[in-house]
């Protein structure tokens, strides 16, 4: 007997195309965060003005910010390739949009325009939402069975 595991096709397929799916979902994640990183170190008051118009703006704060974005887009960039960094990057960075929703929703009504307030909300929210689901399907995936081991029919 074999010291491999198999694995029916069927289950090895399902395991690919999941696993396909995360990986593109890290992706997004990551060109979005990249993209919102640049727009904040080169341009943090026009970032303000666009997306972030509560209060008054502070470009030093937008670049603080812009540093943090740009941590989570290395986790996530690593975790496309690493496996064993997937859980912990997506637990992270679904804990700080979410904690990042909450703040919106507390100034909800703050942003001028005000319509602004409720679209930044409701877009972390969502992405939030998106982030939790690609967590659950990392950890579903950690218990699954690895390409290493043999698939039966191949």
């Amino acid at each position: 007997m074999s010291a491999t595991r198999t694995v029916p096709r069927a289950s090895a397929e399902r395991v690919e195309i999941r696993t396909t799916m995360l990986v593109s979902g890290l992706i997004a994640f990551a060109v979005i965060e990249l993209a919102l990183t640049l727009f904040m170190a080169a341009a943090p008051h026009a970032f303000f003005t666009a997306v972030g118009p509560f209060g008054g703006s502070n470009d030093h704060y937008v670049r603080d910010v812009a540093s943090y974005n740009a941590a989570l887009t290395a986790g996530l960039l690593v975790a496309v390739r690493r496996p064993s960094w997937r859980v912990p990057v997506l637990a992270m960075t679904t804990i700080q949009f979410a904690a990042h929703s909450a703040n919106h929703l507390l100034d909800i009504a703050g942003a001028r325009p005000g319509w602004v307030g409720y679209l930044d909300f409701f877009a972390l929210a969502f992405g939030t939402l998106q982030l939790a689901g690609l967590l659950w399907l990392a950890l579903s995936l950690s218990h699954e069975p690895t390409r290493r081991w043999e698939v039966r029919g191949r």
